[in-house]
């Protein structure tokens, strides 16, 4: 079994990684409703329903869609290596203590 600490200190330098990755996400699904508001006022005068179909479909709303997908990517990547680790150190934990009883019984 893996030594519990590689996964811990897995967890400590990835950690701040995790947690940059999900702001950037936030900070892109807030900006998307700023840049769609943006992109209507750059439509005048044509109606709510108009300017809002303009918006999504223009290049720069798109953009930040994609943008939008890698963040979450990493994010996710990030998380479930993060979730891995924490499962390897159960995995340990419940070993060792398997390994105490076994000890205890046999001795």
């Amino acid at each position: 079994m893996e030594s519990p600490h590689k996964a811990i200190e897995y967890i400590i330098i990835n950690s701040g990684k995790y947690a940059e990755a999900k702001a950037n996400r936030v900070y892109i699904e807030q900006f998307l409703k700023s840049k769609k508001a943006m992109l209507m006022a750059e439509t005048a005068g044509k109606s709510v329903a108009a300017a809002e179909v303009d918006a999504l479909a223009h290049r720069d709303y798109i953009e930040l869609l994609e943008g939008l997908k890698a963040a979450i990517e990493v994010e996710e990547k990030l998380k479930w290596m993060l979730t891995a680790a924490q499962a390897k150190v159960e995995v340990w934990r419940s070993l060792e203590a398997s390994a105490r009883i076994v000890e205890r019984v046999t001795h």
